[in-house]
């Protein structure tokens, strides 16, 4: 049984860790770590805590923000930004005579959102393509979902949003059920793991930001801090794109509003 100074450590470590407010969250932290600690015979959740906060980069910690990070996507997830890219955006960059167009996805999941990313790119620019550097950086905090999308196989539902001929393009059947990425798209993502709570460590600056349906998870300070720090490294003019459900109201300092959930430099 999880009691309330266990539930409120856990709590805590995924503040701090995280920057993740699971304060009305305890039915999802037992039900996620129950099993686990059973079967490993721990004792309490305070001992495998124990654990888990003496190496925090350790196999225990590594489980606990697996478990405790949710994953759920598909391919095309609110297509309007990616139509609002591919229209307004890409044909900025190309007319400024960019070539290495620096993409980041902060929030990859099991890949579908920065594997839709190249598509476009590689849709958009035809056989111009390879006069460009438009590898996308896709970085996730859960390692197993980082896992899934390097591997690259997903389900019929999950790739069922997309344009027919993207999927006939870069995906190959496996069987009636599931697809693959090919692998000239597979090149196109570097997926990473990352924690958005630390330092951010881009050298250039960044012309599109990808941090959808991650933030909801965020107190307002945290949220704050984080997109202050996104600013920074951003190109002048560069684009925000947030999840549709969340609105960077105050907190969005010095971006400018250009439509729901996508802001700018």
């Amino acid at each position: 049984m999880l009691t309330n100074q266990e539930f409120e450590r856990i709590v805590r470590y995924m503040k701090r860790t995280a920057g993740i407010d699971l304060s009305e969250k305890r039915v999802l932290i037992q039900g996620r770590l129950d099993n686990y600690l059973h079967k490993n015979n721990y004792r309490s959740f305070d001992e495998f805590m124990d654990l888990v906060e003496r190496n925090r980069t350790g196999k225990e910690a590594e489980y606990l923000m697996n478990a405790l990070t949710t994953n759920h996507t598909y391919f095309w997830r609110e297509y309007e930004q990616f139509l609002y890219l591919k229209q307004q955006v890409f044909p900025q960059l190309k007319e400024k005579n960019v070539k290495d167009w620096r993409i980041w996805c902060a929030a990859s999941s099991s890949g579908e959102e920065p594997y839709t990313l190249a598509m476009l790119c590689m849709d958009y620019l035809g056989l111009e393509h390879n006069q460009y550097d438009t590898k996308i950086l896709a970085t996730d905090i859960d390692t197993n979902v980082l896992e899934r999308a390097i591997r690259g196989v997903y389900t019929k539902y999950s790739v069922q949003q997309l344009p027919e001929n993207y999927i006939r393009r870069y995906f190959k059947p496996l069987n009636e059920q599931e697809y693959m990425v090919k692998d000239e798209l597979k090149k196109e993502v570097i997926f990473r793991q990352f924690n958005l709570m630390e330092p951010l460590p881009f050298r250039k600056p960044l012309h599109v930001v990808f941090i959808r349906n991650v933030m909801i998870y965020f107190d307002e300070q945290t949220k704050r801090e984080l997109l202050a720090r996104i600013y920074e490294k951003m190109e002048p003019g560069g684009y925000l794109f947030t999840g549709s459900t969340e609105s960077l109201n105050q907190c969005h300092g010095k971006f400018r509003y250009i439509q729901p959930s996508i802001y700018r430099k």
